[in-house]
C-alpha cells in the first residue's frame, strides 16, 4: 500500500500508467468489449465500473492538453450522436479532475475496436452498461 495513492491502482496499473508516454492512448472498456483478443497490454479492474476505473486513473494520468479531444468514446450503434450515461459520469469526472472543459471525440463502434488495438493498454472494467468504453490520451506533467 501507498499513501494517497486510490486502491484501484494495482502495481501492475501503476506500472502501465508510469510506462505511457505523453500522447499514448490507454482504452477503459465495459464488460461487454472484446478486451483479451484486442489488447497488446491487459489490465483487469474486477468488479469496478467505469466511472470508478476512470476517477481512479485520472488521478495519476493527466490527459492531454496538445490535442482537440483528448477523450474518445464508443458511439451508440444507430445513434451516433446519443451519449449514454456512463460516457457522461466519465466525462463529468474527467472534467471535475482536469479542472477544464473537455471535448469528446465519438468514434464508430468498430473503428473504437481498431483504435484500442493500437491503444498503449486496455482494462477492462465490468462495467454493465452498455457502451461504457472510453480511450483517454496521456498529456504531460508540467
Amino acid at each position: 500500500m501507498l499513501k494517497g495513492l486510490n486502491r484501484l491502482l494495482s502495481p501492475e496499473l501503476l506500472y502501465v500508467l508510469a510506462q505511457m508516454g505523453h500522447g499514448d492512448e490507454i482504452a477503459l472498456v465495459d464488460a461487454n468489449f472484446p478486451a483479451v483478443s484486442t489488447a497488446r497490454k491487459l489490465v483487469r479492474l474486477e468488479g469496478c465500473d467505469l466511472p470508478t476505473a476512470a476517477s481512479a486513473i485520472l488521478s495519476v494520468l493527466p490527459l492531454d492538453t496538445f490535442v482537440e479531444q483528448p477523450v474518445a468514446a464508443m458511439q451508440v450503434v444507430g445513434k451516433p450522436s446519443e451519449v449514454p450515461d456512463v460516457q457522461r459520469d466519465v466525462l463529468e469526472i474527467a472534467q471535475r479532475i482536469e479542472a477544464r472543459t473537455i471535448a469528446v471525440e465519438r468514434v464508430e463502434r468498430f473503428a473504437f475496436y481498431e483504435r484500442a488495438k493500437r491503444a498503449f493498454a486496455v482494462v477492462a472494467t465490468t462495467e454493465a452498461r452498455p457502451y461504457g468504453c472510453v480511450i483517454f490520451v496521456k498529456g504531460v506533467i508540467f
